[in-house]
């Protein structure tokens, strides 16, 4: 490997040499006390430093959602991308970055896909899903893994951990959703208490939709005509579960999870044919992942944090022309395998003060069936200091972060030589509070951060460029949040939030056709600006036992390309990128019913940075609804039935161009919990 990057593995391995050290020492203390007493605690989003959106508890709970995709559709910023229905790849696109910038988090944990990059969100399912945060830049806490600090934005999905009322010592969820497209999704849940410190718990759930459905769009002539969505069937199971275990002060967990899944992909709808369409392509998947985390307070000044993991994800993809006279035939398969692992510390040498110093290391390996295909193995170094200064009302907060990747490749067994690639990435947040006791705080951050070249980008037979440079991002946010906490009589409270932003990414990697059509290249040559504001306004009341929680989250974007100022498509908005967008939900209890209605708004947008009329692409928007009645029994247990009609008008509306959406649909759902 080279004596630079054994230097570097040595480093990382000093790393965890104090956490072994302490553990060695809580090993041979005299005597371990617990308490008892259980405490449940959560994050307060206005003490929050940097942009942050959640949904959790009853909130994410109530809404019209199926995967994570669907809910995070609600926060300001955010684009998805949905190539139609259920069966069709979702991907999430923060703040005009692109889904490569958006690190997704699993339990506290990245998850990888060192071959494309994308992390589909339509394979998590909401039934254990306990919260769902965007965090705009990085995560305020600083007793983090050094890769929480590589992305220009993160999502934090947590999974629910067991908690147990008194005197019971196991917890029984049992679930059915049945409704349009004959879509049938049962699901369970357990968790046992085994002793007072540990925990466990198991889920899950199995789903199978036909994905038909009907939907209207404009001939190439200007008539509509109807027709029919067909291969966007998709049959999934996943199976999941989890150790929790309460150590003095400090806590550990480990999960395991697999993933299954056969799915058609549908295709563009060809104007020019209606009723005819060609996509048969079909899709299987593996995933498997074990994970775990290790925190603990050593001391009043030093705490720790270990995380680790190892995935393997497999994926079977085939294209049949016999089937598709359109494509080529495709049937390759291809195998992933990553570990990870972490060891992070934070010191408090003062209340004022903390310092933390995190190192990661990082192993990816990709294989597949292709033609000269040259086997990478990836190997990649994190290092991160952080620090945070609290004086009085002011918050100031910095990072450096140092990247080493070094990739090796295997080709008609010889061994291919691919330099480093190294990167500092520096970060600054900063917050003040104006008034003593009043949670009204202006806000502000600069980060810089890389968008590494994914194993397809440089490597993918016939496609791949080598030389590749990372995509470089610039993230400049200032805002103001602030929140009124009122009397229990009807403002229970109220809060808004307000930010500008200014973004831009260099050296981004795009495809370039050459003089054969089925060979193309990777190149950096695209430059992105970025300017927008992101606006999100909540509250809570309550009036003779009614509940109302509204929350609004409006957009505004200007993403231009300005790559070439030669070119007549200089400062032309980029793909699929609104002006305008917007949600807004209105959630309501009285007893043991909930009512629930969202509304979600994407304004016009092109499908290319020449926004001529041939690309325009419409607005659209979608109501949907809920009633929720909730049944209590004698033996403490529930029953909870919930009716969701979504797509109230049947909007007929495409995310992506010639992918249509499905129309009005409903859904029951029923979740019995002893």
């Amino acid at each position: 490997m080279g004596k630079r990057f054994i230097r570097i593995i040595f480093c990382h391995t000093l790393a965890f040499l104090p956490i072994l050290l302490s553990a060695q020492s809580v090993q041979d203390s005299t005597e371990v006390m617990y308490l008892e007493q259980a405490s449940v605690s959560a994050e307060r989003l206005d003490k929050e430093i940097v942009p942050v959106q959640r949904l959790s508890g009853k909130k994410l709970k109530n809404i019209n959602t199926l995967s994570v995709a669907d809910a995070i559709r609600y926060f300001s910023g955010i684009q998805i991308k949905d190539y139609g229905g259920v069966g069709g790849l979702k991907t999430v696109n923060v703040r005009s970055l692109g889904s490569h910038h958006t690190g997704v988090f699993y339990d506290g944990i990245e998850l990888g896909n060192a071959q494309n990059g994308v992390i589909d969100l339509g394979r998590f399912s909401m039934d254990n899903m306990e919260s769902v945060a965007l965090y705009n830049g990085q995560r305020s806490a600083l007793l983090q893994s050094a890769k929480d600090y590589a992305s220009s934005n993160a999502i934090y999905m947590t999974t629910r951990t067991p908690y147990f009322d008194d005197g019971k010592s196991y917890n029984i969820r049992v679930g059915l959703r049945a409704g349009s497209f004959a879509t049938v999704n049962p699901s369970i849940i357990y968790e046992q208490k085994l002793s007072n410190h540990v925990s466990m718990s198991a889920n899950s759930d199995f789903l199978y939709t036909s994905g038909r459905y009907r939907f209207t769009y404009s001939k190439k002539d200007g008539y509509d005509t109807t027709a029919v969505r067909t291969n966007s069937d998709v049959r999934m199971f996943r199976i999941e579960a989890g150790l929790f275990g309460k150590i003095k002060r400090g806590s550990w967990k480990a999960k395991i999870y697999y993933y299954n899944s056969e799915r058609g992909y549908p295709g563009a709808v060809i104007r020019e044919k209606p009723g005819i369409f060609f996509n048969e392509d079909r899709q299987w998947d593996d995933n498997f992942f074990v994970q775990g985390s290790y925190r603990q307070e050593v001391t009043k000044y030093w705490s720790i944090l270990i995380n680790g993991k190892y995935s393997y994800d497999k994926l079977h993809y085939v294209s049949d022309p016999r089937l598709d006279v359109t494509t080529m035939f495709v049937d390759n398969t291809y195998c992933q395998h990553e570990g990870f692992i972490s060891a992070s510390h934070l010191f408090k040498p003062f209340h004022w003060w903390s310092l933390s110093l995190a190192t990661d290391f990082q192993w990816n390996s990709l294989d597949a069936d292709l033609r000269e295909f040259v086997y990478p193995t990836r190997y990649s170094f994190y290092a991160v200091a952080a620090t945070s200064f609290e004086l009085g009302r002011v918050n100031i907060s910095a990072s450096a972060l140092y990247l080493h990747i070094k990739d090796f490749l295997r080709q008609n067994a010889s061994e291919l030589n691919i330099a480093p690639r190294e990167r500092l990435s520096p970060s600054l947040i900063f917050s003040y509070r104006p008034i003593e006791d009043v949670d009204l705080a202006i806000k502000a951050f600069y980060k810089n951060s890389l968008r590494m070249p994914t194993f397809n980008d440089l490597y993918y037979t016939f496609i791949g460029t080598k030389d590749l440079k990372p995509e470089s991002t610039d993230q400049i946010d200032i805002g103001v949040s602030y929140v009124y906490r009122g009397s229990r009589n009807i403002l229970e409270n109220i809060g808004f939030s307000i930010d500008g932003y200014y973004n831009s990414v260099t050296n981004k990697i795009i495809a370039m056709p050459t003089s054969n059509q089925f060979r193309w290249s990777m190149m950096n040559l695209g430059k992105v600006r970025i300017i927008g504001t992101d606006i999100t306004l909540h509250s809570d009341i309550g009036f003779y036992g009614v509940h109302l929680f509204p929350r609004i989250s409006y957009t505004w974007q200007m993403a231009q390309d300005v790559t070439d100022p030669s070119s007549q498509w200089y400062k032309g908005q980029i793909a699929y990128i609104p002006q305008h967008s917007g949600t807004f939900i209105l959630q309501g209890e009285y007893g043991s019913w909930g009512l629930n209605y969202s509304f979600v708004y994407t304004g016009e947008r092109y499908e290319s940075s020449a926004n001529i009329p041939e690309n325009y692409v419409q607005p659209w928007y979608t109501h949907d609804i809920s009633l929720t009645k909730i049944f209590t029994f004698k033996n403490s247990s529930s029953l909870k039935i919930s009716l969701e009609v979504n797509n109230i008008f049947n909007q007929q509306y495409e995310v992506v161009q010639c992918y249509p959406m499905p129309g009005t649909n409903f859904m029951i759902k029923l979740n019995y919990n002893l």
